[in-house]
């Protein structure tokens, strides 16, 4: 499930970039008063911009949908004890401290160890 939604995921990634690319931006209506605008009739006499922000945004709220499920998914799975846990039988083992030796260059003496 969680891979098929990844998939959709970056699908909608990917058509919204392209999508975005394809728009054109606030300037280029005046290049229309010279002519250029007979380019826009394909999608109506509105252009292509209505459509192709609508598309967009209907695109986007897929995206987030997704994303929205693909975090509650996340959280589900961690919440099912999918994360190791270790066992309550085992028991911490502790190797005894050993006192620091100094190193045989150095002029600082080393610790002397008590013993019993």
């Amino acid at each position: 499930m969680e891979q098929i939604l990844v998939f959709l995921l970056i699908l909608c990634a990917v058509a919204i970039i392209a999508l975005v690319l394809m728009q054109q931006g606030k300037g280029a209506d005046v290049g229309a008063a010279f002519g250029s605008g007979a380019s826009n009739t394909v999608f109506g006499s509105q252009g292509s911009g209505s459509f192709l922000m609508k598309l967009t945004m209907g695109l986007a709220a897929v995206f987030f949908i997704i994303c929205i499920l693909l975090a509650r998914l996340s959280v589900e799975h961690s919440k099912t004890g999918s994360q190791l846990q270790v066992p309550a039988t085992q028991t911490q083992q502790t190797v005894p401290a050993q006192p620091a030796k100094a190193p045989a260059n150095s002029s600082v003496p080393a610790v002397p160890s008590k013993k019993k």
